[in-house]
């Protein structure tokens, strides 16, 4: 089975090494700026493109995925909300189990129906536990998935679910306030969840200023995702790639 994109994700943070992931959702795809994101990600050293969401109902995700395995050497990822949502023109896929909710159909459900196309597929698959954390409003997850986020005050909620996927051999964690966010994941949050596992943390939601991304990389997230907000503003794309460099190069060098 293939590990090589897992196996990046795991040398990053062996290596102390941060990483940044452009999320984008192909119902929102601006066709007139997207050549220019693509190009800006190249530019900026873009780490992972994600390409998926909750709800898609544009028929563009192929012609999206086609593109940007096209015109850039960057890994792409699908991010599925479900299995009608996969394609085998991706590099790998975060196969996704929401251990932060209490709904079977997204913990093993999707999964099942999911297994045999993937299998066949020869694309290489990421076991992630997938944890929604409240972000002050209800988001397209939360409301498609049925389930309950983790409270943004419980940190020791977030810690113990985050362990509990690590021990049933989860390979990567990625917690989630939700596109377009009100609240990012809050630090105290991302360091419990951080202390408490080997596997590499990944952090989205709400994460639209550069000040957001260096305080959620200083608490302990390996990979950052951003996209609703340079959806919104693509010149944030070269800000927070600016981010994770300099804070790279600064704890690198320490």
């Amino acid at each position: 089975m293939q590990r090589n994109l897992l196996n990046k994700f795991y040398e990053l943070k062996a290596q102390g090494k941060k990483a940044f992931a452009v999320l984008i959702d192909p119902d929102k795809v601006n066709e007139d700026s997207f050549s220019h994101l693509i190009d800006l990600s190249k530019q900026e050293s873009v780490d992972f493109f994600f390409v998926g969401g909750s709800l898609i109902t544009s028929h563009i995700m192929e012609e999206v995925i086609s593109q940007l395995k096209k015109h850039t050497d960057i890994p792409v990822l699908l991010f599925p909300g479900n299995s009608l949502h996969l394609n085998n023109k991706v590099d790998g896929v975060l196969f996704l189990s929401l251990i932060s909710g209490r709904n079977p159909d997204y913990l093993i459900g999707q999964q099942i129906i999911s297994a045999p196309i993937l299998k066949r597929s020869g694309i290489e698959v990421l076991a992630t536990g997938y944890m929604i954390v409240d972000s002050g409003q209800q988001t397209t997850v939360s409301y498609i998935s049925n389930t309950t986020p983790i409270p943004h005050d419980k940190p020791s909620v977030a810690a113990c679910t985050a362990m509990a996927g690590e021990m049933l051999g989860l390979k990567l964690i990625y917690m989630d306030a939700g596109s377009g966010a009100k609240k990012t994941i809050s630090q105290a949050m991302i360091k419990a969840v951080q202390k408490s596992v080997d596997i590499p943390v990944i952090v989205g939601g709400g994460i639209n200023t550069s000040q957001k991304a260096k305080e959620a990389l200083q608490a302990g997230a390996d990979v950052i995702v951003v996209g609703n907000g340079i959806e919104e503003r693509l010149s944030l794309l070269k800000e927070i790639a600016e981010t994770v460099r300099v804070y790279n190069e600064v704890n690198l060098l320490a």
